[in-house]
């Protein structure tokens, strides 16, 4: 269970959205047979835009996070809604690049120069498209970037996944403080304080699997959130205002695929009945395949005509 605290400091200046995504990440990484780098960037990824999902105002809006470059991982993409069900894949799940000078696997590098486009389906005649270059294509640092250059939105965002030597997901998570209208200019301080102070996330959950070794999800969140907080004054403290959840779920089917074949159109359909008598699809998200035999391809294309 992959569970997502909300709250809003005492004074009304900033809301936290934090979660520990260990279970999403490693589900991800189990479906697409990722590299350890791979596994990295696309948790971020996934868990970003899984948090982001939440800040919709609607169950029913939908967002799409597609972080696009020039380097090896070429592109990484996750859609959300505000029901926190999430899904995604890397487009070279099997990237590997030698760790930077610190020790850390390099995310950055794997992208390379590119653009973050994020999209809003809102349920308006037209989506909300935002697109911004990429700051160092470590994923939080860019979409703290593309909320102040596209929202103007002051937001402070830290995501990390810890991989552990037999390459499993060791841990993962995220959090995302956004300052509200009218917020008092101590709480800036403070956070600022707070967020250039702060350890990697990652190493603070770990701390919270050690105090709570068979500890549950919400509980364990929620001790995630008082170590983090632990040092704020009493009047910025957190008042927790709900507990979410975040979920990999693939809504693909087969009606959605032969979608996809009715918009090759009647010339490219035709080939392929005539030449192979049949297709196959397969679920960029989830690597399910759909077959479709000579029968079902001709009725599509009948309907197309």
């Amino acid at each position: 269970m992959n569970k997502v605290l909300t709250a809003i400091d005492k004074s009304g200046s900033f809301r936290v959205y934090l979660t520990i995504s260990t279970e999403l990440v490693q589900e991800a990484a189990d479906i697409h047979n990722t590299t350890p780098l791979a596994t990295a960037a696309l948790g971020r990824v996934l868990t970003g835009a899984g948090l982001m999902g939440l800040l919709l105002k609607n169950e029913q809006d939908k967002l799409t996070v597609i972080f696009k470059g020039d380097g090896p991982a070429k592109q990484i993409l996750a859609t959300s809604d505000g029901r926190g069900r999430v899904k995604g894949y890397i487009a070279n799940p099997d990237v590997d690049l030698p760790l930077k000078e610190n020790g850390k696997l390099d995310v950055g590098g794997s992208l390379g120069i590119g653009e973050l486009t994020v999209i809003k389906d809102l349920g308006l005649k037209d989506p909300y498209v935002g697109t911004i270059s990429l700051v160092s294509g470590e994923i939080a640092e860019d979409l703290t970037a593309y909320y102040y250059i596209s929202e103007q939105q002051n937001s402070a965002i830290s995501l990390g996944v810890k991989i552990e030597r037999d390459l499993s997901v060791g841990c993962a998570g995220g959090m995302i403080i956004q300052m509200l209208p009218g917020a008092c200019e101590e709480a800036v301080e403070v956070l600022e304080r707070l967020i250039n102070s702060m350890e990697p996330i990652t190493a603070l959950i770990d701390r919270v699997k050690e105090q709570m070794p068979k500890g549950q999800p919400e509980d364990m969140v929620r001790t995630l959130a008082a170590e983090i907080f632990k040092d704020m004054p009493e009047e910025f403290s957190l008042d927790i205002l709900d507990i979410k959840e975040i979920q990999w779920q693939c809504d693909c089917s087969e009606e959605r695929l032969e979608k996809v074949l009715m918009t090759i159109g009647v010339k490219d359909l035709t080939e392929i009945i005539e030449e192979d008598g049949k297709a196959e699809l397969v679920c960029q998200f989830c690597l399910k395949k759909y077959n479709f035999d000579k029968a079902h391809l001709g009725r599509i294309l009948a309907s197309i005509k």
